[in-house]
């Protein structure tokens, strides 16, 4: 044990942080697009990680084709708002459930990246193009900075957005379908197009990451939904913790990006422990499984009946201390 610890070197970990700083932000654009429809419209959509990897074999690509790195993202962006368009149309039209409409579109996107790229992975010129979004050393407080940027433009939009009519009626078919639409809201135009602008920010930060780590390949999306769900819940989480009752919703949309960055943080850090590569997806889960029964293990604490009783107790022992502080002032 005592030679396991020796072998840790610090340095190591504090050179890792800022590259795990910047997959966090990266990764946090996707996470948006998750909140978009996990918390948002109440729709379980599976397409995030197809339309991820969809995202980064366009970027790359198009920058093979001889386009810039700056001009290959909206296109990223466009080819993940026609993924969730084609799960949007598939459940609202043809009356498929969510989650399968999301598995369908994410199972083709597999074949349709690997026609985009003719391989499993296809790899950047770094050397002949500049890309802004890079893992280099050197650059790495510039990609920093960048994305940052790129997420507070994202944060801002979505706020925006979801406070206009539009964005109003998406809201309103997450909270009560029917309700809304016996309001008059089209509420399948309303998931279609949520559908649309979520998988468009989750495969522009697919096309970020090709960039950042100088390669696409076909199974990069694997397990990014559970990434996003990730990030959501532990800045949910660490939201109400911090913030409490003041939360609001740019808050909730900043914090979900912390979330990103918080997992991120803790993915190098087990890196760090040595721990087997292979087993991040399992912790990946156990560190998702525990920031979802927190909110519920702490609200069953205090109303359970338990909870009760103790809660019971402190107030009789409160108003006994009471009554023998005023038995006493009478006495004096």
């Amino acid at each position: 044990m005592a030679a396991y610890f020796a072998s840790l070197n610090p340095n190591a970990l504090w050179n890792a942080a800022p590259g795990g700083l910047a997959q966090g932000l990266i990764w946090g654009i996707m996470a948006l697009g998750v909140y978009l429809t996990f918390r948002v419209l109440n729709f379980a959509d599976m397409t995030c990680d197809g339309s991820f990897a969809l995202g980064g074999s366009t970027a790359v690509m198009l920058i093979l084709a001889g386009w810039s790195p700056e001009a290959v993202l909206p296109v990223s962006f466009l080819a993940g708002v026609a993924a969730g368009l084609v799960t949007g149309v598939l459940h609202t039209v043809l009356g498929i459930p969510d989650i399968l409409a999301g598995i369908l579109t994410q199972i083709s996107l597999y074949s349709i990246n690997l026609n985009i790229m003719g391989k499993a992975n296809q790899a950047v010129p770094v050397n002949q193009v500049k890309v802004h979004f890079t893992s280099n050393i050197q650059y790495l407080g510039q990609t920093i900075a960048l994305t940052l940027i790129v997420d507070v433009v994202i944060v801002g939009v979505f706020y925006w957005f979801l406070g206009t009519e539009i964005g109003s009626s998406i809201r309103a078919t997450g909270i009560n379908e029917n309700m809304s639409r016996a309001q008059g809201i089209n509420t399948g135009a309303m998931k279609v197009l949520a559908l649309a602008v979520s998988n468009g920010f989750i495969a522009l930060s697919g096309g970020i990451l090709s960039e950042y780590q100088g390669f696409a390949d076909v199974k990069m999306g694997q397990g990014s939904i559970v990434i996003g769900l990730a990030a959501v819940i532990i800045g949910e989480v660490l939201a109400e913790a911090i913030v409490g009752k003041r939360l609001n919703f740019i808050m909730r949309l900043s914090f979900t990006i912390i979330g990103a960055i918080v997992y991120y943080f803790v993915y190098v850090f087990v890196l760090w422990l040595k721990f087997p590569a292979d087993d991040m997806k399992l912790l990946t889960a156990i560190v998702v499984a525990i920031f979802l029964a927190v909110p519920y293990l702490k609200k069953l604490r205090t109303t359970s009946f338990h909870g009760l009783v103790h809660r019971n107790a402190k107030l009789a022992a409160a108003g006994r201390a009471q009554k023998q502080a005023g038995s006493r002032k009478e006495e004096q």
